[in-house]
């Protein structure tokens, strides 16, 4: 499967099965298929759907949560922010979050 298949079986799947919007079902489409090119060629659009469904809330944080499983899978990749839709949050670097 092309990148370019993978993508577009992603956000359509996204869209359909998620009640993502056209704009959040592309960007995570796009954010899987850099994640797959980096990381794991071997990666599906079925693995990835699989991880989302296991994930309650809405579309963007069930995303979030499937790209951190993905990327816990995977020793090479120590970061998946930059694959989530929700990036890299500002809060992250507050030293003081959670008190």
């Amino acid at each position: 499967m092309s990148d370019d298949d993978f993508e577009t079986e992603l956000a359509d799947a996204f869209e359909d099965e998620f009640d993502a919007d056209g704009a959040a079902a592309a960007t995570a489409a796009e954010n899987a298929a850099a994640f797959r090119a980096d990381f794991d060629e071997d990666l599906t659009a079925e693995d990835v759907l699989d991880r989302v469904e296991s994930h309650t809330g809405d579309f963007e944080h069930r995303f979030d949560y499937a790209v951190g499983d993905l990327a816990s899978e995977n020793d090479d990749c120590t970061d998946s922010r930059e694959y989530r839709i929700a990036g890299y949050d500002p809060m992250a670097a507050e030293p003081n979050q959670g008190f």
